[in-house]
């Protein structure tokens, strides 16, 4: 997660001249985006579960929603290195946080290799903080305008840059091939460490202002905001537990209500007129027997066996019902 935003020596170049404190208000930052993310990974879950219809995190919507907010935690790992050393590198806080974070990656690449095992995570957030936050440190020594450009030009590089021998899974945590692999969390160092230059530039930038303005002044005073200050303060243990507790309870839950009624109903849906269609079914035709077909196969007891698979009997079955289906939905056969 973003370093711990404490000042440099006063005496570092363009580092903020004010005594050297926390600043709550990036505290409180990162933990909004700690709730953005546990929201995220809530709804996640839900739809990995099946507890409802369709996994929305996995919808457009839900993509966009996950890059904006990895890309505020990266941001602010930009910002923090620029808080924890200035223009100069602290060795000592610069190598425990950097064995804290790396530490964390290879925990996570572990545990979801052991749960996940066709997408555990190899290069996520995690990891992309570890790998950009020593890549970047050279750039606290250039221009902050370089290390703007710097960070475009990561950011475009991927739109560049596409070609095959990229696509080795060597290669995978570049982010410049054509291929995406199958992972449950992938962050690749292009575009992603351009963020975290960015966030280098803006502290390089605009920390001096903030930390005397009234947001960079402002301290918590009330409950809840102690509560998220300390929350933004450690960021890593709580990203390291929230998402196995969220897991254990709807896991939980999901063993004593079953899942939702209706999951992957729409995903059903659209496979079955994909294959339809390539396979010469008229579109109109495909979209009414695949509801005729979904219908079918719930009321026959086969849907809620769509996660294990069919039996043959049952396989033979639910391809009649397919068939009457589209006889139906073209006005030869009555409906099954």
């Amino acid at each position: 997660m973003p370093p711990d935003p404490t000042f440099a020596p006063t005496n570092a170049p363009e580092a903020p001249t004010v005594a050297s404190r926390r600043i709550p208000a990036i505290d409180a930052g990162r933990a909004a985006a700690l709730a953005a993310m546990a929201a995220y990974h809530l709804t996640w879950d839900l739809g990995y579960l099946r507890l409802t219809p369709e996994n929305v995190a996995l919808s457009p919507a839900g993509r966009v929603a996950a890059h904006v907010i990895a890309g505020t935690f990266l941001v602010l790992v930009g910002v923090g290195l620029v808080l924890m050393n200035g223009r100069g590198v602290r060795l000592r806080p610069t190598a425990l946080r950097l064995l804290r974070v790396g530490g964390a990656a290879a925990l996570i690449t572990l545990a979801t290799f052991y749960a996940f095992p066709d997408s555990f995570i190899f290069f996520g957030i995690l990891h992309c903080i570890a790998v950009s936050s020593v890549l970047a440190l050279p750039f606290l020594f250039v221009p902050a305008v370089v290390t703007a450009l710097a960070g475009a030009l990561v950011v475009a590089l991927p739109h560049l840059v596409a070609h095959p021998l990229l696509d080795a899974p060597a290669l995978f945590f570049l982010g410049l091939g054509r291929l995406t692999p199958q992972t449950n969390d992938y962050v690749p160092l292009f575009p992603w460490f351009g963020i975290v230059l960015l966030g280098v530039a803006l502290g390089r930038i605009a920390l001096p202002w903030f930390a005397r303005s009234r947001a960079g002044l402002w301290q918590p005073r009330s409950r809840g905001a102690r509560a998220a200050t300390f929350a933004g303060r450690h960021s890593l243990a709580i990203y390291l537990v929230h998402q196995p507790l969220l897991l254990g309870a709807l896991t939980g839950l999901v063993a004593l209500t079953g899942p939702h009624p209706r999951a992957g109903l729409a995903k059903f849906r659209a496979d079955y007129v994909e294959t339809c269609t390539r396979t010469g079914g008229e579109p109109g035709s495909c979209r009414i027997a695949a509801r005729c077909t979904a219908d079918a196969l719930r009321r026959e007891g086969l849907w809620s066996v769509e996660g294990r698979g069919f039996t043959v009997p049952e396989r033979m079955r639910a391809q009649g019902l397919s068939q009457r289906c589209y006889e139906a939905s073209e006005g030869t056969a009555p409906p099954p």
